[in-house]
Parts: structure tokens; sequence; C-alpha cells
């Protein structure tokens, strides 16, 4: 079953370990049809999340490149954007 819930960038290094590992496995070709069905629909939906994550900081660094003021001071920021900020 699919996770629903987003990953945040603090997660983003944990699920690209989690990536990492799960081509190691698929690449070494023991596990069984059905296991390497759902280790490769688990990467998949990891680089869609990762993307994502990446997407979203690089729109947040875009932001605040644009929000310099005339004397090169950086302008307040929101940070709402992030997705549930503690």
């Amino acid at each position: 079953m699919a996770r629903k819930n987003p990953i945040s960038i603090r997660d983003l290094e944990a699920a690209m370990g989690e990536l990492e590992a799960i081509v190691e496995q698929l690449e070494q070709g023991e596990l069984p049809l059905e296991e390497s069905l759902k280790q490769f629909e688990r990467g998949v939906e990891l680089t869609r999340a990762c993307q994502g994550v990446l997407k979203q900081a690089e729109q947040r660094v875009l932001k605040l490149s644009k929000s310099t003021g005339p004397d090169g001071e950086l302008e307040d920021f929101d940070t709402d954007e992030e997705g549930g900020a503690s």
C-alpha cells in the first residue's frame, strides 16, 4: 500500500537512503518477482516524493533570491509553504 503522507525536507536523506537500498536489492536480482514488484513500486513512490521535496526546496530558493530589496537586503519570507511547520 502506498503511503499517503508526503516526506518532508528533514526526511529527504532517509528516503534517499531507502531508495538506494531498494536499488541495490533489485540489482542483485535475488528477490522473488512479487517482492521485486513491491520494491519497485516503493522505489517509484520514493522517487516521486523526493522529486517533490526537491522541487519545493528549489521554489523556496527562487523565492528567497527574488525577495531581496533594492539595497540587497533580504525581505521577510513566509515559511508557511513548508507544509506543516512545527
